[in-house]
């Protein structure tokens, strides 16, 4: 199945859900729990967090019923480019080498597994499909 362009917006939404996170949180204030939570529901940064991450999970949900999970799942893993990618334009944060070596690894790993060719299999019983035997712990069952 080819990639739809609609997949990308559950790594671009979770980075936008930091994004609003970190600036909700310094500007929250010190002082006592209740101080802190009543401020942090009344931040527009943490307010558009929680929508961001609410639609993320309606779009998430679209994604699971379109695709594996072990397929899916690794789509999130861009989100860790982009979250390091808006430390940088965004916040000023250093970047070093280690980083961006990890962050094409990620890319690289992602490819990897969004490209691999899974083979269509009807939802059977499982150990119908399979005549090996199986083992636990080196043991015939």
């Amino acid at each position: 199945m080819p990639m739809r362009f609609s997949w990308l917006a559950v790594p671009v939404l979770n980075t936008l859900f930091q994004f609003f996170i970190k600036h909700g949180a310094e500007h929250l204030g010190d002082g006592g729990a209740e101080a802190w939570l009543w401020q942090a529901l009344s931040s527009y940064w943490i307010l558009a967090a929680i929508a961001v991450e609410i639609a993320c999970f309606f779009i998430w949900m679209n994604v699971l019923s379109e695709l594996d999970l072990s397929r899916a799942f690794p789509l999130s893993g861009i989100s860790y480019v982009l979250i390091i990618a808006t430390g940088w334009f965004v916040f000023g944060e250093r970047i070093v080498a280690l980083q961006v070596i990890g962050s094409g690894l990620i890319l690289t790993g992602v490819w990897l597994i969004a490209s691999a060719n899974v083979e269509a299999e009807d939802h059977g019983d499982w150990n119908a499909k399979h005549d090996a035997p199986r083992t636990v712990a080196g043991k015939d069952r």
